[in-house]
């Protein structure tokens, strides 16, 4: 079952010259995260506005968990799905606290299980409780401001996040920061992302799969390391520049490329990496520490191994063929 399915959508607006949105279909996988990638006016923003039916589409059909989203309460869909955007959208007279609980409040939570909610949710996105509950947003920094966006997303406990250039318009040590927050975030809570962005590195690093688009229409959707090894066309090899193999490497993590753990491993002080380490990182340990091989760990478990043949297959395989 597809957490999300678009079948042959479509969005014309009134005296537009060609669709915003022409044709698309693809499965969105319950739990993954995807990236919806391209230049300005490509069509990317208008599908995810389509999902919780900002915008409605002009043929074609979005199901949500096999259930056609037009059969919905246009309201009981909005409120199931987080909704996270580049302006944040808090409400300035609004403590941290009554902004994270604003769902909760229209989805008819009592206070006793709002309340809680609000604890976890501030701690989850380490801003601690007893420190920023009470503080209003122009007391928070743009970076702090955007966490609370998210959790404000996430109080209902949604199945769906919709993002739309979250962290666009955030410094870019800010901006680093808030995306290793979100990988961390996504491992934890394994929610249904789909992301917009039009920053290449930013897609790289945070999806599962990327969704590139030209002129409203999907021109490739394959995981990150398929999008730089096998660009469909000239444009998505322009767009990732595929052809620059050390910053390829640098973009990509460690968990793309990685191999299963082998059937007789034995630790034995291999050096460590963790799964969202990037290839550029691997390789420079594997290169100091002259060992074979890394074990990869998400949290404190081993879940696969990185050797110095397959990052020179995945730097061989990304270059121009």
């Amino acid at each position: 079952m597809s957490a999300i399915r678009f079948v042959n959508v479509t969005k014309q607006f009134p005296g537009a010259p060609r669709p915003s949105v022409n044709d698309c279909s693809l499965d969105v996988e319950p739990g993954s995260f995807v990236v919806l990638l391209g230049p300005s006016g490509c069509g990317k923003t208008t599908l995810l506005k389509m999902v919780n039916r900002l915008y409605e589409p002009t043929s074609g059909e979005i199901q949500i968990n096999d259930q056609d989203i037009r059969d919905m309460d246009v309201i009981a869909l909005r409120r199931q799905i987080g909704y996270v955007i580049q302006q944040v959208g808090l409400f300035p007279h609004m403590t941290v606290a009554k902004n994270v609980a604003v769902v909760p409040g229209l989805l008819g939570w009592s206070r006793e299980k709002t309340e809680p909610r609000i604890d976890e949710l501030l701690n989850l996105i380490e801003l601690p409780p007893e420190e920023y509950r009470e503080r209003y947003p122009s007391q928070l920094s743009g970076g702090q401001q955007q966490r609370v966006g998210l959790a404000r997303a996430l109080a209902g406990d949604p199945e769906v996040l919709l993002m739309d250039e979250p962290f666009g318009a955030i410094d870019a040590i800010t901006r680093a920061s808030l995306q290793t927050e979100m990988l961390r975030l996504q491992r934890k809570l394994k929610k249904t992302i789909l992301f917009v962005t039009h920053d290449v590195e930013e897609a790289l690093h945070l999806a599962d799969k990327i969704v590139v688009m030209q002129m409203g229409r999907i021109v490739q959707y394959d995981t990150p390391l398929n999008i730089i090894m096998r660009p469909a066309n000239t444009f998505v090899r322009d767009l990732i520049g595929a052809d620059d193999m050390v910053r390829q490497l640098s973009l990509l993590r460690v968990e793309t490329a990685m191999e299963p753990l082998p059937a007789d491993f034995q630790q034995n002080g291999h050096p460590m990496v963790t799964t969202t380490d990037d290839l550029r990182q691997a390789l420079s340990l594997l290169l100091r520490t002259g060992h074979p091989s890394l074990v990869v760990t998400e949290g404190d478990a081993p879940v696969g191994i990185i050797t110095l043949d397959r990052i020179g297959h995945t730097a061989r395989m990304g270059s121009p063929v």
